[in-house]
């Protein structure tokens, strides 16, 4: 289980997440959902340990990340898939990893298998595509095979096929136990991958729900969405308003929306 409690984290004047609480059970797909810059990597990093937060906690089965004693072995994390050295190749960067964590080298074959990259296993990752990537980070991700699973936007640049991977491959993970934290923008697959939702705003916790209750209910909630440009508020509003959308302005740079189900976006 991951526990947050009051987790904030300011960058001088500017609030990047603000006051978050939250029990991100395990034996389930959480999904994390919010439009770029709402908080998402900074919330992840923080509890991975990689940002320090302004205030408040955050705890994987009761410990801060640091305290982890088999840190790999217990959380699998990927949040930047490019973040290894281009000239190795996957099975190499995956085999450093294994022996500097005490994790057998023949894990990298199992890995490698499962995310489809054994054919592939001694190329250079420079010449992989954004696909490939993500797939070797979710590889690592795997590597320890942990309990505590947290996974920043994975189906960027994957095709259909790949998207369709991902979202089978986390669903097995939670059946399994685990705990699996998924972040992204896309509501249309957080409604066929996640369990429960966790929606946030510029820092703010907007909603925390069963997916299902969210799709049950969209139609009578309420979202606040920030929009900076005066322009572009008001096309969104033209356009919400269109396809059937309750708009109303909140102060100078949001929009409070109702009236839309979350199926129609």
């Amino acid at each position: 289980m991951i526990t947050l409690r009051g987790l904030t984290k300011r960058y001088g004047g500017t609030v990047a997440v603000d006051g978050l609480t939250l029990d991100i059970a395990e034996g389930r797909v959480t999904g994390f959902l919010g439009p770029n810059g709402a908080g998402k990597s900074t919330t992840m990093r923080m509890i991975l340990g990689l940002d320090h937060p302004t205030a408040g906690t955050a705890l994987i089965d009761g410990r801060p990340y640091a305290a982890l004693r088999h840190p790999v072995r217990e959380v699998g994390a990927l949040l930047d898939a490019k973040a290894l050295h281009p000239a190795r190749s996957a099975r190499g960067h995956l085999t450093a990893q294994a022996r500097s964590n005490g994790i057998r080298v023949s894990r990298v074959d199992e890995v490698l298998e499962l995310v489809g990259l054994a054919s592939v296993a001694r190329r250079r990752a420079g010449s992989f595509s954004l696909g490939m990537y993500q797939r070797l980070g979710i590889a690592g991700a795997l590597l320890g095979d942990p309990r505590v699973l947290v996974f920043d936007e994975p189906v960027n640049g994957l095709d259909p096929d790949g998207v369709r991977w991902v979202r089978e491959l986390m669903r097995s993970l939670a059946a399994e136990g685990r705990t699996v934290f998924l972040s992204s923008h896309l509501m249309s697959e957080m409604q066929l991958t996640a369990d429960q939702l966790v929606v946030i705003g510029r820092g703010k916790l907007l909603a925390e729900t069963t997916t299902a209750d969210f799709l049950t209910d969209g139609s009578r909630a309420s979202v606040r969405v920030g929009v900076p440009g005066a322009d572009d508020r008001r096309a969104l509003m033209d356009r919400l308003v269109r396809e059937g959308a309750e708009v109303a302005p909140a102060g100078d740079t949001e929009l409070i929306v109702s009236g839309r189900t979350a199926g129609e976006g």
